[in-house]
């Protein structure tokens, strides 16, 4: 603990990288309430745990990080939740979104903070630049990650329904969150069993050359190696599935007592 304290009195005032604060969680370090320059290739971490990565330095350059008087430990005790962003991934017709609106339903009915994105939901505003050229699905997941760290930061449970079908996009992800802010779901069904149900249609239309780089048909998924969790609509109910989730929250400490 006192080691814990003294690397803590050496964050303030001044940014770290990411090496420097990397034997601290989000429940350690203490950031500094004066705007801050983050420099090319740091990561600091701010606010309570939210990190920031200048690994890509952005086009602006005479931009400051301006701290809060909240930190994230304070959002995250009047929610009763750790805010972490929960990612499904799986195929078109896997079950992700009826997933995650029915786990978002039962969080709220116990009094936490959730809230979904949804795959077609974002592309009807913030994404609705992007087509599913490999370039546009990375941008999509790339943008959509930032916003679910930003949910994450504020002390809700984030969570995403996106197909995400290259491993790399969301690995990246999961680089700019804090350890254990990014829990990958893998919602697995198989083709056959996706196919067969195609409840919006799209691999019929696939099939018949309609729709181009449509995932599983005529472009890559590639599924996760190590997800925190799966759940096999083939096999499971839903009910079977959230549940799963939740106990995988509550067993690893993501619901707080309240104070």
């Amino acid at each position: 603990m006192i080691a814990k304290m003294l690397a803590v009195r050496l964050l303030i005032g001044y940014v770290r990288p990411r090496a420097c604060v990397s034997a601290l969680t989000s429940r350690h370090v203490i950031a500094p309430n004066p705007p801050i320059r983050i420099t090319c290739r740091q990561t600091a971490v701010l606010s309570g745990g939210y990190q920031v990565s200048a690994k890509e330095e952005p086009k602006s350059q005479n931009i400051y990080w301006h701290m809060g008087h909240v930190t994230r430990i304070d959002r995250e005790n009047i929610a009763g939740n750790r805010g972490v962003t929960i990612w499904l991934t799986g195929l078109s017709g896997s079950g992700k979104s009826t997933i995650a609106h029915r786990l978002e339903q039962k969080l709220v009915e116990q009094g936490r903070r959730a809230y979904v994105l949804d795959g077609d939901n974002i592309r009807f505003g913030l994404n609705k630049d992007l087509g599913f050229s490999p370039k546009d699905r990375t941008e999509n997941i790339r943008r959509i990650g930032e916003v679910a760290k930003l949910f994450t930061d504020s002390g809700t449970i984030a969570i995403t329904a996106f197909i995400s079908p290259y491993r790399e996009d969301r690995n990246q992800v999961r680089t700019i969150m804090n350890e254990g802010d990014f829990l990958e779901v893998l919602v697995d069904a198989d083709l056959d069993t996706c196919e067969a149900r195609d409840p919006k249609g799209l691999y019929k239309k696939a099939r018949a050359g309609q729709i181009p780089e449509f995932t599983g048909i005529s472009a890559p998924y590639e599924a996760p190696e190590r997800p925190e969790i799966t759940v096999n609509t083939a096999q499971q109910s839903l009910d079977e599935s959230v549940d799963h989730i939740l106990s995988f929250l509550n067993d690893n400490g993501y619901f707080l007592n309240r104070a």
